[in-house]
């Protein structure tokens, strides 16, 4: 941040939050579908609702460098893309992470714990069942620690209260 009196201050601060939400509303298309949204997608998506973007414009707004984009009509077409309320590109007050994509968030992480705990179950193949449990208690508070009280594994797994092994 600079220490401009012309309010410079201001406009990086929106320059960076505004790169922030869009980066994040990337990184779900990424989790949902396994692969990136491209420039070009996104500018064909943006050219069907009558709206242009140059690949420019769209790299200083992710990065949160240049002027700030503050263009209503765009930052409206770019939330109708990635199904959010246009508020939270808009920067308007209390519009901050939409319940959409927290929840979205929330279930990937669930996934991701899963997908580790299948991949760890093949990697490990032939373990006693006491280093399993072990590796599973571990996995269960290291999840608790990042996302709250949810195991990666629980009871309904199998009829005994152990995780079945995929």
């Amino acid at each position: 941040m600079t220490d401009d009196r012309d309010g410079s201050d201001v406009e990086q601060s929106a320059q960076f939050v505004l790169a922030r939400r869009l980066n994040l509303l990337l990184d779900v298309v990424i989790a949902e579908r396994g692969t990136p949204l491209t420039f070009l997608e996104l500018q064909q998506k943006l050219a069907d609702r009558g709206v242009k973007l140059s690949r420019a414009r769209w790299s200083y707004m992710k990065d949160g460098t240049d002027r700030l984009v503050s263009d209503p009509e765009l930052l409206t077409a770019i939330s109708e893309v990635f199904g959010v309320d246009p508020a939270y590109l808009l920067g308007e007050e209390g519009s901050g992470l939409p319940e959409q994509i927290d929840s979205r968030l929330e279930f990937l992480k669930a996934l991701r714990a899963a997908k580790v705990k299948s991949f760890a179950a093949r990697l490990l193949g032939e373990v006693s069942p006491e280093t399993l449990r072990a590796i599973t208690e571990f996995l269960n508070n290291d999840i608790r620690l990042h996302q709250g009280d949810a195991d990666a594994t629980g009871p309904e797994d199998s009829g005994d209260g152990r995780p079945l092994a995929p």
